[in-house]
Formats: structure tokens, C-alpha cells, sequence
């Protein structure tokens, strides 16, 4: 007999029976209406019917999230229609995430069961889950919940602890994903299952390291507000099938999968990871890590903080790939804003890139105004070319905050924007508060490092620069650029001219530091062709854009670094102010 991952909805109609003895034709009218209006809703939530019973109904859905939404549109839609009735019929349900057996249509077990249980034990008019769906759905609920504590259940073994629905909220701690729900039978971007990794060895202690490194992952991924992640009691559940990657990216509705291996040999294990896209299962990303026994447990903290950030990068690229290819008419709010963080990322290069990226996040906030993200990231993309207000932006990354008050980036922009109005307090507390919400995010140290430079405190920037590079070696180059002006502001000058030789190409900003440190070093002839080659790439480069761009807190730092400039022959003209 076949067997699948499911969450279960049960749902009855309270005091079916005494509405029946009332008024039996006129109920049994309503009942046929009821379930017209949870057959809609259900397939409006991408589910299936799988039995009804008098008053009962049971359904199935892949995704928990759907479930909970289903549920709360049949009790909205119910409420709707019966609002006119002195006595309006009133439904309870009871959710619970299960691995099933599959009967034909019918579906049987004991997670149907307890489905049922909870469901027979819910109040008149409220929603309630076990603890397997609500760990699915903390992360990205609009949902409130009150914490019923674990309940024993008849003919059921075990305690389960129950959640009630309470109601809307308007913030989320984790909220960060669209809350339009996309097209059906697509897979959620960014999403990923950490699987049981396999053992080669008889030894009790490698089981547990396996164990504990896959708990590590997830909770480390988890901390990456960008990604959705399974939570270890749907990835165990299928942790013993034999699956091709696409079918277990069906069963568990994500686009990715981790998995791994601990091997002995000799002395050492080997950690193998893969990560594989489940659409075509592809391998996105591979690593082997070998050592001692103890050397790995020792050093899984850091392990795990590269893997995590490594591998969100990868993943990162994969869907904006996979974006590129899609039209627009069939895109949803989220893979707009891929598209969109595509061109922001390539808006060094010309300014149409900026301008497409900014169409992009207005799109994405079209489609979704209640999607935090695209509302900070239209302000770094805008603050790129002239023509904006500062209170605009501010503005507008308050906007985004108020969605998501704990979004990394947007608490990241904030806090470049109050930098760069001199407010350097009150950007110190966003620029932190961004890096403990998402401590393994190399891009948001990365960027954060500027911060600190321009504070007057760049050997704390050197050290967010080491570890950003230590958790993912692929950062962009505008942000390892940032090495370049914290060795000039150390004064290390000949050491900031080997960082910015060893940048994959020269930007504005690295040729002028370079310049700067020649000068510094006196070697005026060479900085004058440094700059000359400058302005042969941008013919407007001036004074104006040390003044747009480098916001160091002490003023004497940048007339410094002005006077260089002028002296290497950069013309000096007014600056013009840049955001982000």
C-alpha cells in the first residue's frame, strides 16, 4: 500500500444532529450549500476532497500553509452565507500534518486520526492544529495562535500539542514572503528540506553527528529570513523512501533538497553534501568536508555557517535563473522581485540596469503591497541615479519596516540612509539589529562593513569582511571592494593597492582609492594615470562622486582623501547625494 506526506483537514458542522431533528429538510438544504462552499474552497486551496461523512468533511492538501488557508475561507465563507439564520450552521476543524496510507480515492491511518481528535475536541467555530502543521507555518503565517499545550486524545498513544487559530496579525517576525499565493502546482522560490543524511558506519556516535549536523542546517538555514525551510518532522517522515529529488520535491512542495553522507576512512569521516534543484534534479552545489571525528565536532558551528551561506547563494542564482525564463503574465510577486534583485546586482554596469531592476520591485509591490522586501529594495535600486528625495526614501524603507520590522535588508538600508544623513547612532543600531536577524548572511556583514569604515572603526570592518568572505567565497565585487577603502582608512595604503589588484575588475570607487593611496605614497605620476584611466571609463567622474558615495564620519578623513584626488587631477565639482 502506498504511502505520502499529507496534511489532513477534518471538519463537522457543531450541533449537526439537533439542527437535523429541528428542521431536517431545511438543514439537509444548508449542509448541501456548506459543502458546496468547502468543495470551492478547497480547490481554490489546491486540495482534494478525499470523504465526507454526514456533517464531516476530510481533505488533503500538500502544503499546510493551503490547509490553514482553506479552513479559515470555508469558516469565513460559511459565516457569509449564514448570517441572515437565527441559528447559523458552525463548523470546528482540526489539522494535523501525517504520513498516510493512500486507499484508492481514501486515505487512512493514524494521522487521520488525529486529525479527527482534534477536531471533536475544538470549540464551536475555531481552528485548530497539532504542533506538525503549526512548525510549517509559524515562519510565514498571517495568523495569530494561542498555545493549547499538549492534550490526550482517545485511542491515541502519544500527547499532541495543539494550537488555536486567533486571528489576523498585520506583522510577522519571520513574514517575508509574498502573501499572494502563487499559481498552483508551483513550487514556493527559495525553498528547501534538509534530509536525513546517510551513515556508513556501525558506530552510534557517527548516527547522532549525522543527526545533529542535519538539526544544525535547519535551524541555521532557518535564520536566513530569504529562505523557507521544511522543518525536520516533515523531512523525517520521508526520511526512509527511496525518492528521485522531483518527487520528493513534489511530496514536500520545495524547490530544493540537501542531502548528505558520513563515510569512515581510516581515522576520519567525510561529510559529502549535495544540494540538487528538484525540477529536473539537477546538482546545484556539491562540497566534501574531511577531518578527525573530533575536529568536525569541534568546528560544526562554523561548518554549518558556511554550508548555510554557501549554500544560499547558490540557491539564490538558481532561482533567478529559473525566473529569467519565466513570462511575465504567469510571474508572481516573488520571482518579480528575483528578477528585479538580477538587475540590481548587475546596476554598477549602466544605469538602464537600475532603472529595469527599480520596474522590476514596482512590479513585485503591484502584484504583493504587503511583501516587505521589494519596498527596501526599490530604494538601494532607485538611490543609484539622480532625481529622488531623501524623505522619499526614508519614507519607504519605513514602509517596508513597518510590513516586516525584522527584514535584514530593509534594516540594512535604514541604517545606510541615516548614515548618509549623519545620523550614525541610530544607523549603528540598524546595521546591527540586521546582522544578528540574519547572522550567517555574508552579503549583509559584507555591506554592513561599510558602515564601520566610514564610523571611523575599520579594523571591525576588516574582521565583517573575513568572515563574510569565510561564509560564501562568490560575494560580489562591490563588496569586497569595501577591503580597499578600510586598508586606506588604516592607512595601510600599499596593502589596499594589492586588495584592489586582486578584485575581478576595477570599479570607480576601487580606481580612486588606488589613486588616493598612490598619492598617499607619493607617487603622484601614477595616480594621475590611475585617475586618467578613471575618467576615460565614466568622462563624468568628478569630486562629486567621492561626495556621494564616501560618508565618513570624520570630516577631515574625506577632504583628505578629496585633496588626493584633485591632486592626481580629478576634477571637483558638487556632489550630488546618493541613498543606499
Amino acid at each position: 500500500m502506498k504511502r505520502r506526506l499529507a496534511a489532513i483537514l477534518v471538519a463537522d458542522v457543531v450541533g449537526y444532529s439537533s439542527l437535523m431533528e429541528a428542521d431536517e429538510e431545511g438543514t439537509a438544504e444548508r449542509m448541501a450549500g456548506c459543502k458546496r462552499i468547502a468543495k470551492a474552497e478547497i480547490a481554490n486551496a489546491d486540495g482534494r476532497l478525499f470523504k465526507t461523512m454526514g456533517d464531516a468533511i476530510l481533505a488533503e492538501f500538500a502544503s499546510p500553509m493551503n490547509a490553514l488557508h482553506c479552513a479559515v475561507g470555508i469558516r469565513d465563507s460559511l459565516a457569509l452565507a449564514e448570517q441572515k439564520s437565527k441559528s447559523p450552521l458552525q463548523m470546528r476543524f482540526g489539522l494535523h500534518l501525517a504520513d498516510v496510507l493512500v486507499d484508492g480515492s481514501d486515505l487512512i491511518g493514524d494521522g487521520i486520526n488525529v486529525a479527527a481528535r482534534i477536531q471533536q475536541a475544538a470549540d464551536v467555530g475555531s481552528v485548530e492544529l497539532s504542533s506538525g502543521v503549526f512548525e510549517q507555518i509559524r515562519r510565514t503565517s498571517p495568523y495569530s495562535f494561542d498555545d493549547l499545550g499538549e492534550k490526550k486524545f482517545h485511542n491515541i498513544g502519544e500527547p499532541i500539542r495543539v494550537y488555536r487559530l486567533r486571528g489576523e496579525i498585520e506583522r510577522h517576525v519571520y513574514q517575508i514572503a509574498p502573501t499572494r499565493s502563487s499559481a498552483r502546482s508551483k513550487k514556493r522560490p527559495h525553498s528547501l528540506a534538509v534530509m536525513p543524511f546517510e551513515v556508513h558506519s556501525a558506530k552510534e556516535d557517527q548516527q547522532f553527528l549525522a543527526e545533529g549536523i542535519a538539526e544544525e542546517l535547519i535551524f541555521e538555514l532557518g535564520r536566513f529570513h530569504k529562505l523557507f525551510v521544511t522543518s525536520r518532522s516533515a523531512t523525517r517522515a520521508l526520511g526512509g523512501v527511496e525518492a528521485e529529488p522531483k518527487s520528493l520535491g513534489e511530496r514536500l512542495g520545495v524547490r530544493y533538497i540537501l542531502t548528505g553522507s558520513i563515510r569512515e576512512f581510516g581515522d576520519r569521516v567525510r561529510l559529502s553534501l549535495s544540494l540538487t534543484e528538484t525540477d529536473g534534479g539537477t546538482l546545484v552545489w556539491s562540497n566534501r568536508v574531511s577531518q578527525t571525528f573530533n575536529e568536525l565536532v569541534d568546528g560544526l558551528d562554523e561548518l554549518v555557517s558556511h554550508i548555510a551561506s554557501t549554500m544560499l547563494g547558490r540557491i539564490e542564482e538558481s532561482d533567478i535563473v529559473a525566473a529569467r525564463r519565466l513570462k511575465p503574465e504567469s510571474m508572481t510577486a516573488y520571482e518579480f522581485h528575483l528578477r528585479g534583485l538580477e538587475f540590481h546586482r548587475l546596476g554598477g554596469v549602466t544605469d538602464e540596469n537600475l532603472r529595469e531592476a527599480v520596474g522590476w520591485f514596482e512590479r513585485a509591490i503591484d502584484a504583493d503591497p504587503n511583501f516587505a522586501r521589494p519596498h527596501a529594495m526599490w530604494v538601494c535600486a532607485r538611490a543609484g541615479y539622480p532625481g529622488w528625495e531623501w524623505d522619499d526614501m526614508q519614507n519607504r524603507t519605513q514602509r517596508a519596516l513597518e510590513l516586516d520590522p525584522n527584514d535584514p535588508e530593509a534594516n540594512r538600508i535604514m541604517g545606510s540612509i541615516l548614515m548618509q544623513r549623519g545620523n550614525f547612532d541610530a544607523s549603528r543600531r540598524y546595521h546591527e539589529k540586521a546582522m544578528s536577524l540574519s547572522p550567517s548572511d555574508a552579503y549583509i556583514k559584507a555591506r554592513s562593513a561599510a558602515f564601520y569604515t566610514f564610523a571611523g572603526e575599520p579594523k571591525h570592518a576588516m574582521e565583517l569582511l573575513e568572515d563574510a568572505e569565510a561564509l560564501d567565497p562568490f560575494l560580489p565585487v562591490w563588496c569586497v571592494e569595501e577591503r580597499v577603502a578600510a586598508l586606506y582608512a588604516l592607512e595601510r595604503h600599499e596593502d589596499s593597492l594589492d586588495a584592489a589588484r586582486d578584485l575581478t575588475f576595477q570599479t570607480r570607487r576601487s580606481r580612486l582609492y588606488r589613486a588616493a593611496s598612490r598619492v598617499a605614497l607619493g607617487e603622484l605620476e601614477r595616480a594621475r594615470v590611475i585617475v586618467e584611466e578613471a575618467i576615460a571609463a565614466a568622462p563624468n567622474l568628478s569630486t562629486a562622486f567621492i561626495q556621494a558615495n564616501e560618508f565618513y564620519r570624520d570630516r577631515d578623513v574625506k577632504r583628505q582623501l578629496i585633496n588626493r584626488l584633485v591632486e592626481a587631477g580629478l576634477p571637483r565639482l558638487k556632489a550630488v547625494a546618493q541613498a543606499s
